[in-house]
């Protein structure tokens, strides 16, 4: 309370009895008792005085300002402070000690007395500054500069067998350290223009660039390398690759350091030396040796801007890889542009390198011949992907165990089936079409997803530096039907509905018409359209089978009956089971109408991938060339197996088996027979013979053989017509061939697989049109619904079970077509529209092929 509240409003009355007349400290309540100290100076109060209420109380401070009065008076009052020019007391009444740190602080009450004197806050301000100043000195002076003879020491990355057993050693020996007088100062210039132009006269660090890169880091943004030569010098020479704060950190200190301690000469000696330029090259001379084939001292303007384009992300730039071609271009002129505008160069020199200087063709190493370079491509590109923290530059430095999952029995069997197929087959010496010819394979293990072997080509050391198992691109034809049957016996067709309102599932005795260049129909019934005409498909032949069964449809490859069935089942869905099925890449639009034809191009390792989900009763599992990888004793965690997925019934999954080995025992995989044991699979053929297929597989492998034609170097698909000396080339002649002779060899002594008796699933539901039969299905009976496909078509595969619907028993209508948008309109006329060609069919003119980063090779390009 404020004295003036305290204070009476009549100070100069009388005071009342018991209370000091000159503010010595009053009893409440009338005269104090008997024995009670007097705290006056006047002797007792006159009487008469008024009550004591209204007595005004002294304050603190009027009692300090008397100098000694009342309860604050000298020091035997029991007070904390006493009066003017005493000492504070303590409650002991002896004077108080002056604390150190006066806080909170003495003699303050309420928010003062929580708030620091200035004199605390700048003291506490120089304590820590100073002791920050120490810190980093501390750390400066402790933090050394290693040594760079010995950080540039390589070490070797070791591969392995599935058994454990030596594949290959990388890594070796591309690594020199030169002066930088022996580094043409073309490429100096070069690398200083594109990287760090105020180079020579800036303090090395770039604090916006370091800020930027630890605000990323703790906010979980992009991370960002250093901005100047001397910090990318630093985290090339002197650090590991990890973006931590703490290697940040480090980063700094021993970037302050080197230019502190070093000139800008060695610092830009260092770094042309830690480069990492791709080729498996580090540093300018291994690079000018991998690229040109000559010394550092020698290269010339335009071959060092192309190097110092490098810089940038060597994976990106090398012109070997066809994909990369334009891009390396538009960097080289980017960097020779850059020259000009930082006067390194003049126009007339820029001028001067009007051609892109094409480097030479990447030499191998010995021990990556064959098959070797193909597997270890895959199994960097693998491990890159899984382990965002290893980069290829990481990964030249060495230091990795990488234990694959190829089995080195089945990689030579698969290669010396293909040997032996050229040899028996091809004559690219005496007959034009035999060359060129290109053959993609792979196995991969069902119920585990581990890439068991691949071919990719005849070898780097052939000059074949595209891994062909790897690569999309490539049209698969026909293999790509039983996807289309598996999705109508999961979710059905929309063309009629069970009693639960839903599409009706079907089994392989369903017949579709099969006619050559017959009409196709939406699911409403209504003719599906083409440059706004009736859309009508034809066979690759010009029978007229009639309606036939999809078992038999399959075993034949007619493609009408697939055609059909595909826009009744939804082309979404058809799409949607097969990126389930683990094709999520190289597929083409799922609304074309010849989408169930197999225009979309996975690669080999994709398709024998896809096919393991029959092999394995509808369980699904990504493919994977790594099982476990040790980096300087430790093993990384990041590498897993991938986990299974049920993506079809078991049931489907089982009658799609059945359906695929009538094609292996007596269709168009027929050569098969010889293996003289189960097989199921199927063959692919494509427009005009770009591509051949066949997909095949017992209970325990899967493998898939493609084979194209293409030139080295220059994109896009030649036809195989012609090839051996055939007119037509289809699956089930040169792909089939390999298989078996691949199988025979791997599958010799090894005892019978068979696979397992399907159960039922769906029921018979004709395609409208089909004549009346004794086991027709109630799909042939009078009443046909068909529900609105906008509303019933399902978008994502069920795999809840249901129990099969029984046949009907039902008596056959006595009319044969029900629905006359799905009458057949008889034999084909000459006034029939041709169907035009499959739209998404890759021609060979398009995009080139590419691979698969998921399977353990990173894209050559966006795809």
């Amino acid at each position: 309370m404020s004295e003036h509240r305290r204070r009476s409003p009549n100070p100069g009355g009388e005071e009342p009895s018991g209370r000091q007349a000159d503010g010595g400290r009053p009893y409440a309540y009338g005269s104090p008792p008997e024995g009670a100290p007097s705290y006056g100076r006047t002797g007792e109060r006159p009487s008469g005085g008024r009550p004591t209420a209204q007595q005004p109380r002294p304050t603190r401070a009027e009692l300090r300002r008397k100098g000694g009065g009342g309860a604050g008076s000298g020091g035997d009052g029991g007070g904390r402070r006493g009066g003017a020019g005493a000492p504070p007391t303590g409650r002991n009444g002896k004077p108080a000690k002056k604390r150190f740190i006066d806080y909170p602080r003495f003699g303050k009450t309420g928010l003062w007395r929580w708030i620091p004197s200035w004199k605390l806050q700048f003291t506490t301000f120089l304590v820590f500054f100073a002791g920050g100043v120490a810190a980093v000195g501390i750390a400066y002076a402790m933090t050394p500069i290693p040594d760079l003879n010995k950080i540039v020491q390589t070490q070797n990355n070791i591969y392995y067998w599935a058994d454990n057993t030596e594949m290959t050693r990388q890594g070796d020996n591309n690594r020199q350290v030169v002066e930088l007088g022996d580094i043409s100062k073309d490429l100096q210039n070069a690398a200083i223009s594109t990287e760090n132009a105020s180079f020579w006269t800036d303090s090395g660090i770039d604090p916006k660039g370091i800020g930027r890169a630890v605000y990323n880091m703790a906010t979980g943004g992009e991370t960002q390398g250093g901005s100047t030569i001397t910090q990318q010098y630093v985290k090339n020479a002197y650090l590991s690759q990890e973006q931590t704060l703490s290697r940040k950190v480090r980063e700094l200190f021993i970037t302050l350091k080197v230019n502190q301690e070093d000139g800008k000469e060695k610092i830009l000696t260092g770094y042309l030396n830690t480069s990492w330029f791709g080729r498996g090259a580090t540093g300018a001379q291994a690079a000018a040796q991998a690229y040109y084939g000559v010394d550092a001292k020698n290269l010339n303007l335009c071959q060092s801007a192309f190097l110092a384009g490098l810089l940038k992300g060597a994976a990106l730039y090398d012109p070997a890889v066809p994909a990369n071609k334009d891009r390396a271009v538009k960097r080289w002129n980017e960097v020779l542009d850059r020259m000009v505008t930082t006067g390194a160069i003049t126009k007339e020199q820029r001028a001067g390198c009007a051609e892109f200087p094409m480097p030479i063709t990447k030499k191998a190493s010995p021990s990556m011949n064959g098959q070797v370079s193909y597997m270890v491509e895959m199994a960097d590109a693998y491990l890159m992907a899984k382990d965002t923290s290893v980069t290829q530059a990481v990964l030249d430095k060495g230091g990795f165990q990488i234990h694959t999952t190829f089995q080195k029995d089945k990689v030579d069997a698969l290669k010396k089936a293909v040997d032996d197929f050229r040899a028996d087959t091809l004559k690219p010496d005496k007959r034009e079409k035999d060359q060129d010819v290109q053959i993609g394979a792979a196995t991969v293990l069902p119920n585990d997803g581990a890439i068991l072997a691949i071919y990719g080509g005849q070898g780097v050391e052939e000059g074949h530096h595209t891994n062909n198992a790897n690569t999309s691109g490539i049209p698969v034809g026909s293999t790509f039907k039983p996807i289309v049957l598996a999705a109508a016996m999961q979710t059905g067709v929309q063309t009629e509905t069970g009693n639960d309102g839903k599409p009706k599932r079907i089994n392989a005795e369903s017949r579709y018409l099969a006619d050559d260049m017959a009409e196709i129909h939406k699911p409403d019934g209504s003719p599906v359209l083409e440059d706004g005409k009736p859309y009508h498909q034809k066979n690759s032949g010009r029978s007229k089978p009639g309606y036939v069964s999809l078992r038999e449809a399959m075993r034949n490859s007619y493609n009408v009956p697939f055609v059909q069935l595909g826009q009744d089942v939804g082309g979404k869905t058809v799409g949607d089971l097969a990126k389930a099925m683990g094709l999520n890449n190289g597929l083409t639009d799922p609304s074309t109408t010849t989408f169930p034809l197999g225009t979309s191009t996975p690669s080999a390792i994709r398709m024998a991938s896809a096919y393991s989900v029959f092999a394995a009763r509808g369980q699904q599992t990504d493919p994977y060339s790594v099982s476990k990888v040790v980096k300087n004793g430790v093993e990384l965690k990041t590498i897993v197996k991938p986990a299974p997925k049920q993506v079809l019934e078991e049931a489907v999954a089982d009658n799609v088996t059945d359906v695929l080995q009538t094609v292996a025992k007596s269709g168009t995989g027929s050569k098969t027979n010889e293996l003289g044991r189960p097989v199921a699979g199927k063959t692919g053929t494509t427009d005009g013979g770009r591509s051949a297929w066949w997909v095949g597989y017992t209970p325990s492998l899967v493998t898939s053989v493609g084979m194209w034609r293409e030139k080295a170097g220059t994109p896009g698909l030649m036809t195989l017509s012609g090839t051996a000396g055939k007119d037509e080339i289809h699956g089930g002649d040169f792909p089939t061939d390999i298989f078996t002779r691949y199988m025979k060899a791997i599958l010799n002594g090894q005892p019978k697989e068979t696979f397992p008796k399907p159960g039922e699933i769906g029921e018979q539901v004709d395609s409208s049109g089909a004549p009346a039969t004794a086991s027709a299905s109630a799909s042939a009976s009078a009443t046909v619904p068909v529900p609105d496909p906008t509303t019933i078509a399902p978008t994502v595969p069920s795999l809840t079970p249901s129990a099969p619907a029984s046949p009907s028993n039902s008596p056959s209508s006595t009319e044969s077509c029900l629905i006359p948008a799905f009458c057949p309109s008889g034999s084909p006329s000459s006034t029939r529209t041709k169907p035009p060609k499959p739209t998404g069919t890759a021609t060979g003119t398009g995009t080139p092929p590419t691979s698969d980063p998921a399977n353990g090779v990173a894209p050559n390009n966006a795809n």
